[in-house]
């Protein structure tokens, strides 16, 4: 009887759908930057400051998103952040230059954090500890699915219509988003306010100290480095000869992503007949090999190599962000607000130190950069990680 209530529980559907809402509109840009790219006349490391500016803006307001929600509580502050995107989401197709584009883009990075930070603590607070793991992926499938409908969608809707158009009607889907979760995820129930900002920010500091936390930051850095570094650099790479893709034939490319949704919501099982950690390590040697699948001439082998990526990404953001409100005993945003700025960090930083190398090494040397940054992810997590 009660697990046929969870199968029905209609807040896992919240869920999925805030994270779904957040990543269409984080990655929508990705699969159009060659185009963009050729119409305002700037290189590929100028126009990845799209994917910089938003995230750069994730990363500095997440912390204060997370301290917040622990004062005010969460569903007010998810549904509220999920109808105000929209509008810079919107603006967007007016600009005019790379410049005004990165404005609205860190309008919408600010945006971002009360989505998914806050919906993550949600999970942990609402859901007993033995099925966060479980929720948690849900949450990364709906999530996943919006990071590939934001690029596949403004792939299609691009060559068909143009990018602005394409932008508009991603903003309409996130008003649609909006209007589910607002119907479907309840006002919390075993949330408990914090005694003030203050007090939550204190609280957001301890987390500091926590050796466990330190290291999960640490691997949600190279979890973001690495998708940002792979998704973005390899639509530069397919887009020139001799393969020369269209930006549809490049959104196709984010159809490796959903073939995680399936699988991640088994991650708790998988966790509890391996272990958190063995788990892992297994996860980041995949990874690598298929990174290294990228290097080969031949376009299925590459789509097998991305699949791999995707999947093995998904399941490290999951194993991490349920560790995290697992291990936060108190001020769960903040902690998770702490999270996602260190992710985002780590995609800013996959954005701006893979365009180096691409600009002095081109592909192989981007390969040679997402690998060592996996390895430094798995000695962190058989050091720190119980």
């Amino acid at each position: 009887m009660f697990s046929r209530q969870k199968s029905f529980d209609p807040r896992s559907v919240g869920v999925a759908i805030a994270g779904f809402a957040a990543f269409v509109n984080l990655y929508s840009p990705q699969a159009l930057l060659p185009e963009l790219s050729r119409e305002f006349g700037v290189g590929a490391g100028e126009i990845s400051g799209l994917m910089t500016a938003s995230t750069a803006a994730i990363a500095l307001s997440a912390p204060f998103t997370g301290a917040l929600a622990d004062v005010v509580g969460r569903k007010r502050l998810i549904t509220a952040a999920m109808f105000a995107i929209a509008l810079p989401t919107v603006i967007m197709t007016f600009s005019a230059s790379v410049a005004e584009l990165a404005v609205w883009r860190f309008v919408q990075g600010l945006l971002l954090p009360p989505i998914f930070t806050v919906t993550v603590a949600y999970i942990g607070d609402e859901w007993p500890p033995g099925d966060v793991a479980r929720v948690a992926g849900l949450y990364v499938s709906g999530a996943s699915i919006g990071g590939f409908s934001g690029r596949f969608l403004s792939g299609i809707l691009s060559d068909v219509l143009g990018w602005r158009h394409a932008f508009q009607i991603i903003a309409l889907l996130t008003l649609v988003a909006a209007g589910i979760v607002a119907a479907t995820l309840r006002r919390e129930r075993r949330f408990v306010a914090s005694g003030g900002l203050l007090m939550s920010l204190r609280s957001m500091l301890r987390h500091l100290r926590d050796r466990r936390l330190v290291a999960t930051y640490a691997i949600g850095f190279g979890v973001l480095f690495n998708f940002i570094a792979t998704f973005t650099y390899i639509s530069f790479h397919l887009a020139a000869p001799p393969y020369s893709f269209s930006p549809t034939l490049l959104g196709m490319l984010f159809l490796t992503y959903l073939v995680s949704s399936p699988i991640v919501p088994w991650t708790g099982r998988a966790i509890a007949l391996f272990g958190r950690r063995p788990f892992v390590l297994g996860t980041i040697a995949v990874w690598i090999v298929g990174v290294l699948l990228l290097l080969a001439p031949s376009v299925p082998i590459v789509i097998a190599g991305l699949t791999l990526c995707a999947v093995c990404g998904m399941l490290c953001q999951t194993i991490s962000t349920g560790y995290v409100t697992m291990t936060a005993k108190e001020g769960r945003s903040s902690a998770v607000g702490l999270y996602a700025t260190v992710f985002y960090i780590g995609g800013s930083a996959g954005a701006f130190l893979t365009g180096i190398a691409w600009a002095t090494a081109g592909w192989n040397g981007c390969v040679a950069l997402i690998v060592a940054m996996q390895a430094i992810m798995a000695i962190i997590v058989a050091a720190a990680w119980e």
